[in-house]
């Protein structure tokens, strides 16, 4: 078998675990052109719109689109978490809020009240940065307690907790740390990216990270970089439960029709 035949089967064969886990239909047997749904696809994607100029107009469009296409979640900044509540009333699209974002040096005090505000006005995910420097410093003993407040806050309000490593700043060493010490803090993703530093979710990090955490039961987010369906699906390959972008219309465009070609284009 040709090298892009076994990558669509491991696409194929990993999707199919994501929807199972999510209590959805499996898809038909793995054969060398599987077609995945837009719907199936569009459960993976948190679509995000975190810039710093982004407007009321620009949300109500990122919910517009995330109700459209079903998106799993819309992720977003703070101070937008009620209003996107509102307009997401009625659908199953989940609002997921940044904390510490996007460099991670807020007290954890900071981070855990920030939590638990955006918990009440309507967050049911949470994507909070870690304290990078303190990690490369070796403080391991912060970083913990900096993950476990926003995961007890969590915990509380019966929201999902997700780890953003920064990767870009990090050697693999300290990718492996930070992934321990938030399975050791009981947090329910690991995540790659902010998509605002020098560099996004890659292919290594992702599989680095899913063999640390995957079977201790949690996800992880790839974010950063996801430009097109065939990265989306390159990251689910490498391990990648969940995908964080801002081109999410452009990837479900992309799927419309028959989502993975026969010849592996993309890969």
């Amino acid at each position: 078998m040709n090298s892009s035949a076994t990558d669509l089967e491991r696409v194929a064969k990993r999707v199919q675990e994501l929807l199972a886990a999510s209590g959805n239909p499996p898809i038909a047997a793995t054969v060398p052109k599987p077609k995945f749904s837009p719907a199936q696809i569009a459960q993976l994607i948190d679509h995000s719109g975190l810039r710093p100029n982004l407007t009321r107009a620009d949300l109500e469009q990122l919910c517009r689109e995330a109700r459209q296409h079903k998106f799993y979640s819309v992720c977003i900044n703070p101070t937008w978490v009620s209003l996107a509540r509102e307009l997401l009333a009625g659908s199953n699209v989940k609002i997921c809020c940044v904390v510490g974002f996007p460099f991670g040096a807020q007290p954890s005090e900071t981070k855990a009240m920030e939590t638990r505000a955006a918990i009440r006005q309507g967050a049911k995910e949470i994507d909070m940065v870690i304290n990078i420097g303190e990690l490369k410093g070796g403080n391991d003993e912060l970083v913990l307690r900096d993950i476990r407040a926003v995961v007890e806050a969590c915990q509380d309000g019966s929201a999902k907790s997700k780890v953003i490593l920064e990767t870009s700043f990090l050697t693999n060493e300290e990718k492996a740390r930070a992934c321990e010490l938030s399975v050791k803090a009981h947090a329910d993703f690991v995540k790659t990216s902010t998509g605002f530093s020098s560099g996004g979710a890659t292919v290594e990090d992702v599989s680095l990270m899913s063999r640390i955490v995957r079977d201790k039961g949690l996800g992880v987010k790839a974010a950063g970089n996801v430009r097109s369906l065939a990265d989306l699906l390159k990251m689910v390959a490498a391990g990648a439960t969940r995908v964080g972008t801002s081109n999410s219309v452009k990837i479900m465009k992309e799927a419309a029709g028959e989502i993975v070609s026969g010849d592996g284009a993309g890969y």
